[in-house]
């Protein structure tokens, strides 16, 4: 801490709790470790320094607002106004490094970043015009990567350069695409559903015109793209078998037992002929692709593909929402690693969302079941409607404008596909 001369660091302590147990004589140890950093800190008394200082911290941009709600149509009709007045005067300028910006950096490119930040609002527009990288650009990035579905480390890198790149009228464009989607959306009255957005591998439980739970997902690859859809949610299934589809058996298992033909037995996967009768895996030519006429299944477990859990819809695409023993996956940038399926993160959280309109399926009783590792079905007493929909750009409100890679190049757009050309 800094800047505080006698009178302020006499309150901050009264305030704080301090001042008293400094008066008694008593003072935790936690506290004393506070007191110690603020009687040795210097006094700057400099409004500059406390200013800057601020600015180290990352905003809070979240909003309890779903995606698609009514609001969030409105609130994209006014961005679309602002980014056109950005785009009439001229975009904001590309930002070309020579070096890895960080704090206290001092560089040419540094002019050019505080202007690209200021231009689409991250950055207030009186906040000067130095070469040098401050604590309070550094919060703009964060503000930037916080917008664009990145982890606010305020670090410039490849994903974050080609972001901050992408001209304004293209910015622009995407909103306008996207105003259409979420126009076609709006007409969405469910008290509680939940929505897969799948550019920003999120999911989003909604009740009561408000997000109740956020998760987020691993979706589709960009060669097994998860699909569009509505349906509603009737069913979970805990500790489940996974039945492999046609699709994984021929381009993933099949190759993967011709390499080591022990895959399947130490996956515990079963195989069964059309009668049901179970076939040895010796017995299947591994040369050929026989083995699709079988039926592949995995018994619950850990090493499950779908873990815990299993969240079923009806759809013909034959997509369902599950739990992943893969929970490392959940911390990458890019989450588009599935077959087409979404895998939920906290999983457990949203069952029990899902489940508390049916009588005996409280949070203790999902994990107790869990625990058994028996294959329990249970049918939800009233379905919840579920959204897979494709949003790579929307609007909160305050300012606030999120965009996404267009993963799938469905805004039609080369430049919005950032994830194949900066990996």
């Amino acid at each position: 801490m800094s800047g505080f001369g006698k009178t302020s660091r006499r309150s901050f302590l009264k305030n704080a709790g301090i001042f008293g147990a400094v008066a008694a004589g008593v003072l935790p140890a936690r506290a004393q470790d506070t007191l110690n950093e603020i009687l040795q800190s210097p006094r700057r008394g400099n409004w500059d320094d406390q200013f800057d200082a601020v600015g180290t911290r990352a905003p809070e941009i979240k909003s309890r607002q779903p995606i698609l709600s009514p609001a969030t149509v409105s609130y994209v009709e006014r961005a679309i106004e602002t980014y056109r007045g950005i785009v009439v005067q001229g975009g904001w300028p590309q930002v070309q490094l020579t070096q890895r910006l960080k704090v206290g950096s001092n560089d040419p490119a540094v002019r050019q970043l505080r202007r690209r930040l200021a231009i689409s609002g991250d950055l207030p527009r009186n906040s000067g015009d130095s070469d040098v990288f401050d604590t309070f650009l550094d919060a703009a990035v964060k503000r930037f990567q916080l917008r664009h579905g990145m982890p606010a480390d305020g670090v410039i890198g490849n994903v974050t350069l080609a972001a901050l790149n992408v001209p304004a009228d293209i910015r622009l464009g995407q909103l306008e695409t996207n105003l259409a989607r979420l126009q076609s959306m709006s007409g969405i009255v469910d008290v509680r559903y939940v929505m897969v957005n799948i550019p920003a591998a999120e999911i989003e439980a909604v009740e009561n015109g408000r997000v109740a739970q956020n998760h987020k997902a691993i979706v589709g690859r960009i060669e097994r793209q998860t699909p569009i859809l509505s349906s509603k949610i009737n069913e979970v299934i805990l500790n489940p078998y996974w039945n492999a589809p046609t699709s994984i058996i021929e381009k993933d298992i099949i190759p993967l037992m011709r390499e080591d033909p022990t895959y399947l037995t130490r996956n515990s996967i079963r195989l069964f002929d059309q009668q049901g009768n179970e076939v040895p895996p010796e017995m299947v030519d591994w040369s050929t692709n026989e083995a699709v006429n079988l039926r592949f299944r995995q018994d619950p477990g850990k090493i499950n593909a779908m873990s815990s859990t299993k969240i079923n819809f009806p759809n013909s695409h034959a997509v369902y929402m599950h739990d992943t023993p893969q929970q490392s996956l959940f911390g990458q940038l890019l989450r588009f690693e599935s077959s087409g399926c979404v895998r939920v993160h906290n999983v457990r959280e949203l069952t029990t969302w899902l489940l508390r309109g049916t009588p005996g399926w409280s949070r203790n009783q999902i994990e107790a079941v869990i625990a058994t590792g028996e294959n329990t079905e249970v049918e939800l007493a009233e379905p919840v409607p579920v959204y897979f929909v494709y949003i790579s750009a929307w609007s909160t409100g305050d300012g606030v404008v999120h965009f996404r890679d267009d993963i799938y190049g469905r805004d039609g757009v080369d430049a919005l596909m950032l994830t194949s050309t900066t990996l």
